[in-house]
């Protein structure tokens, strides 16, 4: 029924850029709060960026300034556009939306490497 499906990982350069997707499916994108969340290699999940459904932004210190987290609600899509970069970004990225009802549904992560 509610599904996240995230794409645009791969591999990039430090000082490139990559801009990632989640496209939901379901009826309760346009409420839910949508938020990026990246996991490295032994270590834990660790919260990106969030906006809220009336498009409030937060971002993790360490991305402010590189990356923006934006939604496209008549596409059902949130982006996370990731601009300089750094070794220390390379993770798995995942989606994550929260509706209403405070169910959180998960996408299933796409990998970001990013090399010296």
């Amino acid at each position: 029924q509610v599904q996240l499906v995230e794409s645009g990982g791969g591999l990039v350069q430090a000082g490139g850029s990559l801009r990632l997707s989640c496209a939901a499916s379901g009826n309760i994108f346009s409420a839910s709060a949508m938020a990026w969340y990246r996991q490295a290699p032994g270590m834990q999940r660790g919260l990106v960026a969030t906006i809220t459904r009336f498009g409030s932004t937060n971002y993790a210190d360490s991305v402010k300034g590189r990356f923006t987290i934006s939604r496209d609600n008549a596409r059902k899509t949130v982006y996370l556009q990731m601009n300089n970069l750094t070794p220390e970004d390379t993770a798995v990225y995942y989606c994550n939306m929260r509706p209403p009802s405070g169910v959180n549904y998960w996408g299933e992560g796409t990998l970001v490497t990013v090399s010296s």
